[in-house]
């Protein structure tokens, strides 16, 4: 049996009974870092006990839009739960991405419980060097 002494994680787990697991209408939120690397956006999320077939990537326009479902385990029919504070249900995420981002090259890879998306920055918008021109000559102003 497990003994727990911290009063303010009952509250949490709680609260949490209450308002009940994420669904696809009314989803929770996960937690991400977004960072640029190079010439690519990148957003990591997290997603421990989620597997690759229960997340959902989507882009329309410049709205990234990330879902993804943890579902219960398995459990046989002499288990008793004695705690249970992993949350299950859908969890969600939005991003508007920035007109100067190439939504047409995203990658996404998952791994170890983090889903890293990669995102290209289009090659419109990174720096370039402009040349000068210089004139054909020196013109004298004559009166």
């Amino acid at each position: 049996m497990l003994m727990r002494t911290d009063p303010f994680r009952e509250l949490d787990r709680l609260a949490q009974q209450l308002t009940g697991p994420g669904t696809w209408s009314k989803p929770s939120v996960m937690p991400m870092d977004a960072y640029r690397e190079g010439d690519e956006y990148v957003v990591a999320f997290d997603l421990p006990g989620v597997t690759a077939d229960a997340i959902d990537i989507d882009v329309e326009r410049n709205m990234l839009t990330v879902k993804a479902e943890r579902r219960p385990v398995a459990k046989a029919d002499d288990v008793q739960m004695e705690l249970s504070e992993r949350p299950l249900g859908v969890f969600s995420r939005q991003i508007m991405l920035a007109d100067t981002l190439d939504t047409e090259h995203i990658k996404a890879e998952y791994d170890t419980g983090v889903l890293t998306v990669r995102i290209p920055i289009a090659e419109r918008a990174k720096p370039r060097k402009i040349s000068i021109g210089v004139g054909s000559g020196r013109k004298e102003i004559s009166g």
